[in-house]
């Protein structure tokens, strides 16, 4: 007699999600058991410091490379570095849970490549908006712009299904137009930084990648180009 396997109840996180996870939070389980002396010994202390120092992205070197047109990898790095250092364990914690979420759900429809390289590309946009549109001297770090690079690309799949169903796109936006209503509240109570410019590039990055990366992206773009 033949068994039908049933569905699992639990649907698996895709293999990029939860690399990305286990990157971070190994990044940040060194920092949390070194900071307590529990591995590494007495240097372990200063593991989180020493990474911000080597690995944050700084809108004053980017400056530096860009007026004397040297572009060292040990710089280079950092576009790419600083979204896996955190400066606390809670900061972390966001961040693995926004991945979990929002990976999940783009990495589903866009596949894994699609979702590591929408993650690692709005990093890096978030560090160049960073650097041009604001020229903070505080360091950049953690992986929000990278994380609001998946919301911009689950915006991108709202648009998209809304548009299908002839209601309104802009409600597509509701939840970035949320998330940074709570920065600017927290903002004004708390006193800030500029950080949210970078996660608002990240956002158009994660976006604007969508059109090309999303299933059947480029046979769209091919069309409307050859229609013009």
């Amino acid at each position: 007699m033949d068994h039908v396997r049933e569905p699992s109840p639990v649907n698996p996180l895709p293999p990029g999600v939860i690399a990305l996870v286990l990157i971070i939070m190994g990044i940040e389980a060194a920092f949390s058991l070194g900071a307590r002396g529990i591995v590494g010994g007495p240097e372990a202390i200063g593991w989180r410091l020493d990474a911000v120092q080597s690995y944050a992205f700084s809108a004053e070197i980017f400056a530096w490379m860009w007026e004397t047109g040297q572009w060292p990898a040990e710089h280079l790095i950092r576009f790419v570095s600083y979204p896996f250092v955190h400066v606390a364990f809670t900061q972390t914690l966001f961040v693995c849970v926004f991945v979990l979420a929002m990976g999940k759900m783009v990495g589903e429809l866009f596949g894994d490549a699609a979702m590591v390289l929408i993650f690692v590309m709005s990093g890096i946009g978030g560090a160049l908006g960073y650097a041009l549109l604001t020229q903070s001297p505080l360091p950049l770090v953690g992986g929000f712009p990278a994380v609001y690079g998946l919301i911009g690309a689950f915006t991108y799949i709202l648009w998209r299904q809304l548009s299908l169903v002839g209601a309104q796109q802009s409600r597509a936006f509701t939840l970035i137009a949320f998330l940074m209503g709570i920065q600017l509240l927290f903002g004004l109570l708390f006193g800030g930084t500029l950080d949210w410019v970078a996660d608002l590039c990240g956002f158009a990055t994660g976006f604007g990648l969508s059109f090309f990366l999303a299933p059947g992206g480029w046979a769209r773009i091919r069309n409307r180009i050859r229609r013009e």
